[in-house]
Formats: structure tokens, sequence, C-alpha cells
């Protein structure tokens, strides 16, 4: 199974966003209108996301992400992985926000 793949900078401004990171990397910089489930809470928290629309996945370089976006879509949710993760999206000029008053950047 190919698993969907789109780049940093051509994610739709109004996406559905997850960022998958630890806590640390989160409050250190994140998009703005990102929802932030870890990787490792992501099976017992999956009903919080939306089952009616796309979820593009991030983490700091895309392989936690691919290993979401491939579960979600083996669950049958549409899920796809933004290569390159965090650190293309910041490459990319992206906003990003922090959580620490801090400018925001990919830990």
């Amino acid at each position: 199974m190919t698993m969907p793949e789109i780049a940093a900078k051509a994610v739709p401004e109004d996406a559905y966003l997850l960022d998958v990171r630890e806590l640390d990397e989160w409050r250190a910089g994140h998009a703005p209108e990102a929802v932030h489930i870890p990787l490792g809470d992501l099976q017992e928290r999956v009903g919080e996301l939306p089952a009616d629309q796309p979820l593009y996945v991030v983490c700091r370089v895309g392989g936690r992400s691919a290993h979401a976006a491939m579960w979600l879509n083996h669950i049958g949710r549409e899920a796809v992985n933004v290569d390159g993760g965090m650190q293309s999206w910041a490459a990319a000029g992206r906003p990003m926000v922090s959580e620490t008053g801090e400018p925001p950047f990919v830990a």
C-alpha cells in the first residue's frame, strides 16, 4: 500500500494538521492551527480526530508521521504524510508559533 505524501509548501491552508511530535518539540514550534497528539497517544485518542476530512500528519522530519499516517489509513481514515515534517514546513516559510514565549523553531 502506498502512503500519500505531500510537500509542506503544498499543504492546504485549511487542512486539518495533526502534529505527532513530543511535547517539548511541540512547545518549541508548531503550525498555528495544528492539533497536538503525540504518536504514543494516537491509538487511544484517535476518536478526537474528525472522520470526515483528510488528516495531514506532521512530525520533525517525516518518520513518525509516516507511521501515524499508515496506521490511520489502515483503520479507514484518510491520512497524508507531510514530507520532510516541520523542518520542511519551516524551510518553506510556513507560519509557526511557540508555546514558550521565545521565537518558534523546530526542535
